[in-house]
């Protein structure tokens, strides 16, 4: 028992000289976080942001990116443009292409987010856009935009034309 009660002053004398180790380093932290310079805090970049239209029919893929007013064309492209045979311009892979060199065309003019609207041929057509649509947006994404809202803009007719065929349809 004795022993315990002599230890005990060796104890406490540790822990205040650990204690005031503590303190004095904690000044320390303080100094030098106070004698550090306040960096420039860096400025945030705008955003511009564009539109990108794509057409997208069981024929063809037209992309065609804009300013947000519309007015002003940024870039343009089809998948006709990057497939050598008429078949496979609505195809996924002539759009992903397409979609690769408009976006690589918009990031050089400083674009950095998309609307996109996605229109299908319409009217008295088909009113589901093609197969190279979802290609298309996945490309756009994948380029490194940002990407605001997806609208589809086919127009849909409140009473439509007469469609071809005539009176008694298409006769096979």
């Amino acid at each position: 028992m004795s022993e315990a009660v002599e230890e005990t002053p060796v104890v406490v004398e540790a822990t205040e000289e650990v204690v005031e180790a503590t303190e004095e380093v904690v000044e320390a932290t303080e100094e030098v976080v106070e004698a550090k310079p306040q960096e420039p805090t860096k400025t945030k970049i705008a955003d511009k942001w564009g539109i990108a239209h794509i057409f997208s029919s069981y024929n063809n893929t037209i992309i065609h990116i804009t300013d947000l007013t519309g007015a002003e064309t940024v870039s343009i492209s089809s998948g006709g443009h990057h497939v050598n045979a008429d078949r496979y311009e609505s195809s996924p892979f002539a759009a992903m292409k397409a979609a690769n060199v408009v976006s690589e065309s918009a990031k050089t003019k400083g674009f950095t987010g998309l609307h996109i609207r996605v229109r299908a041929v319409g009217g008295v057509g088909s009113r589901v856009p093609g197969p190279g649509a979802q290609a298309a947006i996945r490309a756009l994404a994948r380029g490194g935009f940002r990407i605001g809202k997806i609208d589809d803009v086919t127009p849909i007719p409140h009473d439509t034309t007469r469609k071809k065929g005539g009176k008694r349809g298409r006769r096979v």
